[in-house]
């Protein structure tokens, strides 16, 4: 059933704005002249007002501060940790809620601290949903919740018991919490699933350096590295590796990326991902699941390609299968093997995400095939921000 999305002038309240997807949905509600009530924390001395500040900067869009009110708060704290005069004032505005926060981290170390910030707290975050009665609560999920106990994954709650980490484990109980509460107390409810988020397509910025950045930044470190032995340190230990420079100055690695199987990596931009969101919140239907994808996942190997062509490296080579697991690495293979762990599961993925509500939400629209000149654009960006180390400069 369609929900309305009326209310305090259709004004949304949205956590995790100062986040990578969060601070997108942010903008693109401003691009549209929505205003967004911002509830987030402080970062050290940097109040909650001002991350918001650096960021709408960044967009271009500090004009449009006066769209946006600030609430600094605290998740685990009762009212979200907001005085009792201030969270009655907010209830009574039948804002829309977009959840969005999130821990992103994979590793199982931060199994306690993704929980905490994914699962707990959405307690407080849904008692204020339900005290606002919320016109819609959507959480902002991925589609990896899904698990891995199937191939192909339907827009439908998650029925898996088996994830590649803590933080799909995580999503996938956030997503159960959701529904669980929402159903019970009447909440009309969306959960939006996307996949891999890079860049702008068409400009190529982005606010964060992580999953596909990752590998590349990984690959350039690793030729740095050997450029510079050949160069300082005559080459030896390069020359033991097969690793040389070329004639017209391209770097040859022979190196091997082993990975388990056959599989594709599923990238949406960020652009595109912004546009299905603001699609979705105008006619939000109630207890839908939305798969924020592509239906045309890169291999791995041209993902490769496409980083000797941009590094100016040759020799790179996918090497698919389990027994590849025992194969000896050399020196460089060790270290890019090292450099990724964390993003082995999604290179050589093979779960197929439908997305029908998705696509009747739309009309259908599908992100751009991710080309070189896409490929090369975001990593022009990437290098000349030093990959986030200059990206408020």
């Amino acid at each position: 059933m369609p929900v309305t999305e009326a209310g305090d002038d259709g004004k949304h309240l949205l956590t995790g704005a100062t986040g990578f997807l969060g601070s997108h949905i942010m903008a693109g509600l401003l691009s549209k002249g929505r205003g967004v009530v911002i509830a987030g924390r402080a970062a050290g001395s940097e109040s909650l007002q001002e991350r918001i500040r650096k960021l709408l900067n960044w967009f271009g869009m500090e004009h449009l501060e006066g769209l946006l009110e600030f609430h600094e708060t605290d998740f685990l704290k009762i009212r979200l940790g907001l005085g009792k005069d201030e969270y009655e004032s907010l209830c009574g505005r039948g804002l829309s809620i977009i959840h969005c926060a999130s821990d992103t981290s994979f590793a199982e170390k931060n199994r306690t601290r993704v929980m905490r910030s994914n699962v707990e707290n959405l307690n407080e975050v849904l008692n204020f949903a339900c005290a606002s009665r919320t016109r819609c609560f959507h959480l902002i999920s991925s589609a990896y919740a899904a698990g891995i106990d199937r191939l192909e994954c339907p827009e439908v709650p998650v029925n898996s018991k088996h994830f590649n980490n803590v933080y799909e484990e995580s999503k996938a109980q956030a997503e159960d919490i959701v529904s669980a509460k929402c159903r019970k107390e009447q909440i009309p409810h969306t959960i939006i699933r996307p996949s891999i988020v890079y860049g702008d397509s068409l400009t190529g910025r982005s606010l964060r350096f992580n999953a596909l950045y990752f590998p590349v930044r990984s690959m350039q470190q690793i030729r740095d590295i050997y450029f510079d032995e050949i160069k300082n340190n005559h080459g030896i230990k390069s020359a033991e590796c097969g690793i040389h420079i070329k004639d017209d100055g391209a770097l040859h690695l022979p190196m091997r990326i082993f990975i388990p199987k056959q599989g594709k990596i599923n990238l949406i931009p960020v652009n595109y991902f912004t546009k299905i969101i603001l699609s979705i919140l105008e006619t939000p239907v109630n207890e839908a699941i939305y798969h924020i994808t592509s239906n045309h996942p890169q291999s791995m190997a041209r993902l490769a390609s496409y980083t000797e062509r941009f590094l100016k490296i040759s020799g790179i080579e996918v090497v698919v299968g389990t027994a590849a697991a025992a194969e000896m690495r050399n020196p460089p293979e060790e270290l890019f093997d090292h450099f990724i762990k964390a993003y082995r599961p999604y290179i050589s993925d093979q779960r197929i995400f439908k997305r029908e509500n998705t696509d009747r939400a739309t009309g259908g629209v599908l992100p751009p095939d991710f080309s070189y000149e896409i490929f090369e654009r975001c990593m022009a960006f990437a290098v000349s921000a030093d990959w986030g180390k200059k990206l408020f400069q």
